[in-house]
């Protein structure tokens, strides 16, 4: 509990999307217990929730917390023909959120737009633009117009790729953020409707410099909630600057 207020103005904006990748019931109650207020949406990476055993103890847990589960477990489900009885398998557990993406499998892109508007019916939809392939290097065009399409197609939010580990989609094979990429998708696509996969400290320190405290930021480990929040407060000398100081960095 804080025993004094430095005046800090509220976060305007500035959704923590975590990426789970087994964690427990009893780990989850811990990590909400510090870092709850800080998280907005819960991913449960790839496949992970098909091999959990005990998931919908789990979900009990995350209750109260939108989750949903990763895309490349939705890219098996479209290749198996699964697409209707996995709406069946959400609603059953109680998830009102979907992740479509086609990182890994070639969806027809006029086939992937007919999904996502056919799930928004029913769901939340988060869409995914960019290949799992560090060797897929995509024109700045093709992202621009394939995440106006998605938005317009009824996704409430579109995700750009990185990998878990950041080294696909808005990052190279070797990490390095693809920066005139980044910044030319947030030149031309609405900033709040952008979920950026930042996955390290230094991708989150680079994108709360250039794009402020208010960008969403995704995949983000659950033990790295509270250290991205000191970031986005300027607590932390990386962001101190920019946060407080109102340095000079890129406008949205």
């Amino acid at each position: 509990m804080r025993t004094f207020d430095l005046g800090l103005p509220a976060r305007d904006g500035g959704l923590t999307h975590v990426i789970d990748k087994g964690l427990g019931p009893r780990g989850w109650e811990d990590v909400l217990e510090t870092s709850g207020d800080y998280i907005d949406i819960v991913k449960l990476g790839w496949g992970t929730s098909y091999v959990t055993p005990n998931l919908r103890r789990k979900l009990d847990v995350l209750r109260g917390k939108p989750v949903v589960i990763g895309g490349t477990f939705f890219e098996v489900v479209w290749l198996k023909g699964k697409v209707d009885e996995y709406k069946r398998w959400l609603g059953d557990l109680g998830i009102t959120h979907v992740e479509i993406s086609d990182g890994v499998v070639d969806i027809p892109r006029p086939e992937k737009l007919e999904l996502i508007e056919d799930f928004a019916r029913d769901f939340t939809v988060l869409s995914e633009v960019g290949s799992k392939d560090s060797v897929v290097e995509f024109t700045m065009d093709e992202w621009r117009s394939w995440m106006r399409e998605e938005l317009d197609a009824g996704a409430w939010k579109v995700i750009t790729e990185a990998r878990e580990g950041g080294t696909a989609g808005i990052f190279d094979a070797s990490g390095e953020m693809r920066t005139e990429l980044v910044e030319g998708i947030a030149d031309a696509v609405p900033f709040e409707h952008v979920i950026f996969e930042a996955p390290t400290k230094s991708a989150q320190v680079w994108f709360i410099k250039r794009l402020g405290p208010s960008v969403n930021l995704g995949n983000i480990p659950p033990d790295e909630v509270i250290p991205l929040e000191t970031l986005r407060q300027g607590l932390r000398g990386d962001t101190l600057k920019e946060v407080h100081l109102g340095e000079r960095r890129l406008t949205h």
